[in-house]
C-alpha cells in the first residue's frame, strides 16, 4: 500500500542529521553549484548525457511493447496481470540491472543523487507496467527514504547492502481500522530493557511475504499527540519466528501483479538499535520522508499515459469512420491534443516537485502535497477522456488496447489510501491562510534552475526538509514574470492574458485563505477549505508551466519554447479553475496537434524530455 500520512498542525523541530556521518553532509549534499563557471556547465552537460544512456539502455533492454516475440510484451504483461504476478522477465531484467542502486543513495553505493533522474529512469518501468513499477521497487524507496533521512550509519549501510543484493524492503504504517487517522495506529513497539517488544498487525503491506526488511511506524507512548510514535528498521532475518507472522495475501483489484498482505506480531523481541531517529519522532519522520517520495512517485506514474496516449494516436490515425480517420473527427483530435497538453501540465509540476526538493527544501512540504494531490488526478481523468476516443475497443483486454484498459484500472492506486487526495490537501490547508499572509505577491522568485529539465542539483537535502514553510517562491515566479512576457506574437499576449487572469484567481485565493477560521485550518476543516486547497495546487501547475515554457527559451527546444503549448496549457487550467478564458489563437492548438504526431511517429516520449523510444 502507498502509505502516505498527513498530520496538519506538527511543529516543525531541528531536522536529521546527514546521510553518512552524523555531521548534516549527506550523500550529495554538498550544495556547491558550480553552474555559472564554464567547467560547471561541461560537468552537468556530462551528467545529463550519463542519464540518457542509462534511460536509453534501459528502454533498450525493455523493449518494444507490440514485439510479441518480446518476453516483455503488453501481452506478457497481461498474461502476468491475470495470473496476479508481476511480469517474471521485468524481474529478473531489474536484477540482472541492479536496478535497486536507484533508489541507494550515491554515497553508499548506489545511483541516486537527483530525485528527478530517479523519476526519469522510473517512467521506463510505468510505461509497461504500473505493477510493476510499484512492487518491484517503489515500496522499497519509500521505506528507505525513512533510514536515509534519519538512520544511524550502521542503518543506512545494512539498508544499503539489502537493497545492492537486490532485495525488497516494506514500508509499514497502514493499519485498517484507523485508515488516516495516522496518530491513533495501534500498532505497538513497547519499551522493554535493550529494545522493544512488538505488538500488533500491520495491513495492506506491499512485499510484506519477500521483504528482507521492514520500516514500521509503531506506537512508542500510550498518550496522544503526534511525539507518541516512532520507526523501527527491523530485519526479517533478526525477528524471532515464533512471535512474527505473515497474513494471507489481499485480492487486488488494481496492480494485481503487487504482493498485498500484511505483518502479525505477538510480543516480537527487537533491539534498541533498530531505533530510526528519536523516540517520539515517527510523525515527524514520516512528513519528512513523504515529502520526497510524494514528489517523485506521480511523475513516475507519467509513464503510463505515454503510453496510453500512443496507443490511441495510433488507433485514432488507422481506424476509419464516415470515410475519414477518427483523427480527422475534430472532437477526437482535440482530445489527442489535450491530452498532450495535460501530460506536459503533469510533468511540468513533478519536474518543479522533484528539483524543489533539492533547490527549496524549506518550501517542499506543500509542493510536494500538491504534486501528489494533482498529478495522479489529472492522469486519471485524461485516461478516462482517452478512453472515450477508443469507444469498444477500450473493452478489448489483448495487446496495446489490454494494456491501455490496465492502465486505466491501475492508475487510480496513486489517490488511494494515505496518500490519497484528502491526505495531501490536509497537509496544504493549514499552510494556507500563512502562504496568504507571508508569501503571495510578497516573496523572492524560485531560481531558475527549479524549471530546467537537464540542469545540474545540488545534493539530496535529507537533513534540510523543512514540515512547513511561510514562503512560497514558485507562486512569485509567476507574478514576478508578468512585467516581462513577451508580446510580438498572438499566442505571447494569449500567454500574458491567461496570466493575468491567473494573478487574479491568486487574488482570491488570498483573499479567500485569510478569512479561514481556526476549524477550517484543521485535518476537519470544510470542503469549502479542500476546494481552496484544489484550487492553489490548479495555480502551482500554471506557475510550473510558466516557469518551464520562460527557461526552455535559453534551452534551444524548439517546442518548448514556443509560446503555443504554454497558451494552450494555461487556457486548459483556467478552465479547470472555472473561468472562461477568450479563445486561443488557432495555431496554438494546430502547434501542439503537429508534435503529438511528430513524437508518434519518430517514436519519442510525451513528456518534457522528448526522449527516444523502443521498437
Amino acid at each position: 500500500m502507498l502509505s502516505d500520512p498527513a498530520v496538519p498542525g506538527l511543529r516543525d523541530e531541528a531536522a536529521p542529521t546527514g546521510i553518512e556521518n552524523g555531521t548534516g553532509h549527506g550523500p550529495g549534499t554538498d550544495s556547491t553549484d558550480s553552474t555559472d563557471s564554464t567547467d560547471g556547465v561541461l560537468a552537468h552537460e556530462a551528467q545529463e548525457s550519463v542519464v540518457q544512456a542509462r534511460i536509453a539502455d534501459l528502454e533498450k533492454r525493455f523493449g518494444d511493447l507490440d514485439d510479441e516475440g518480446n518476453p516483455l510484451s503488453a501481452g506478457h504483461i497481461l498474461a502476468a496481470d491475470e495470473a496476479g504476478e508481476l511480469p517474471p522477465a521485468g524481474e529478473r531484467l531489474l536484477d540482472e540491472l541492479v536496478f535497486n542502486a536507484e533508489f541507494v543513495p550515491t554515497a553508499l553505493g548506489g545511483r541516486l543523487d537527483r530525485l528527478d533522474t530517479l523519476v526519469r529512469v522510473m517512467r521506463q518501468l510505468f510505461r509497461r507496467d504500473v505493477a510493476l513499477g510499484l512492487g518491484y521497487g517503489i515500496t522499497s524507496f519509500m521505506a528507505a527514504a525513512n533510514v536515509w533521512t534519519a538512520g544511524s550509519p550502521e542503518q543506512r549501510r545494512r539498508l544499503a547492502g539489502l537493497l545492492l543484493d537486490n532485495q525488497k524492503v516494506s514500508v509499514a504504517y497502514h493499519e485498517l481500522p484507523h485508515g488516516n487517522d495516522f496518530v491513533r495506529n495501534e500498532f505497538r513497539a513497547d519499551p522493554v530493557p535493550g529494545g522493544y517488544r512488538l505488538h500488533g498487525r500491520k495491513e495492506v503491506i506491499n512485499n510484506a511475504d519477500r521483504a528482507a526488511a521492514f520500516s514500521l511506524f509503531s506506537r512508542t507512548d500510550g498518550t496522544p499527540g503526534s511525539r507518541s510514535h516512532s520507526v523501527l528498521f527491523v530485519e526479517r532475518d533478526r525477528l524471532d519466528a515464533e512471535r512474527f507472522s505473515v497474513l494471507p495475501r489481499y485480492a487486488a483489484v488494481g496492480v494485481r501483479g503487487c504482493r498485498l498482505s500484511g505483518l502479525e506480531f505477538d510480543g516480537c523481541p527487537v533491539d534498541d538499535g533498530t531505533l530510526v531517529g528519536r523516540v517520539g519522532q515517527g510523525v515527524e519522520l514520516a512528513l519528512r520522508s513523504f515529502q520526497i517520495t510524494r514528489s517523485a512517485i506521480p511523475g513516475m506514474a507519467i509513464g503510463a499515459l505515454d503510453t496510453s496516449l500512443r496507443t490511441v494516436v495510433r488507433f485514432a490515425l488507422g481506424r476509419q469512420l464516415y470515410r475519414r480517420t477518427v483523427m480527422e473527427i475534430p472532437h477526437a483530435a482535440e482530445t489527442l491534443t489535450g491530452a498532450f497538453l495535460d501530460l506536459l501540465i503533469c510533468d511540468s509540476m513533478a519536474l518543479v516537485g522533484t528539483r524543489a526538493v533539492h533547490l527549496l527544501p524549506d518550501e517542499t512540504s506543500v509542493y510536494a502535497a500538491a504534486v501528489k494531490y494533482l498529478v495522479p488526478k489529472m492522469l486519471t481523468d485524461t485516461m478516462y477522456d482517452l478512453s472515450i476516443v477508443l469507444g469498444a475497443r477500450f473493452y478489448v483486454r489483448e495487446g496495446a488496447f489490454g494494456l491501455f484498459q490496465k492502465h486505466v484500472r491501475d492508475l487510480p492506486v496513486l489517490s488511494l489510501g494515505h496518500a490519497g487526495s484528502a491526505a495531501c490537501q490536509a497537509t496544504i490547508i493549514p499552510q494556507l491562510s500563512r502562504l496568504a499572509r507571508r508569501a503571495w505577491f510578497a516573496g523572492d522568485e524560485a531560481p531558475e534552475a527549479l524549471f530546467r529539465p537537464r540542469e545540474g542539483l545540488p545534493g539530496l537535502p535529507f537533513d534540510r526538509l523543512a514540515l512547513a514553510s511561510g514562503r512560497d517562491s514558485l507562486s512569485a515566479s509567476l507574478v514576478a514574470a508578468v512585467d516581462g512576457l513577451p508580446s510580438g506574437s498572438p499566442e505571447e499576449l494569449a500567454v500574458q492574458a491567461l496570466v493575468m487572469r491567473l494573478l487574479d484567481q491568486l487574488r482570491q485565493l488570498q483573499e479567500d485563505s485569510l478569512s479561514l477560521t481556526p476549524q477550517d485550518r484543521t485535518a476537519l476543516a470544510s470542503p469549502a477549505s479542500f476546494a481552496l486547497a484544489d484550487r492553489y495546487a490548479v495555480f502551482l501547475a500554471a506557475a510550473s508551466v510558466l516557469g518551464v515554457w520562460r527557461a526552455a527559451r535559453d534551452d534551444g527546444d524548439p517546442f518548448l519554447a514556443d509560446p503555443a503549448w504554454a497558451a494552450a496549457a494555461l487556457h486548459r487550467l483556467c478552465r479547470r479553475l472555472g473561468l472562461r478564458p477568450a479563445g486561443l489563437p488557432p495555431s496554438c492548438e494546430g502547434r501542439v496537434h503537429e508534435e503529438v504526431l511528430r513524437r508518434f511517429h519518430e517514436r519519442r516520449s510525451y513528456d518534457l524530455y522528448d526522449t527516444p523510444l523502443a521498437g
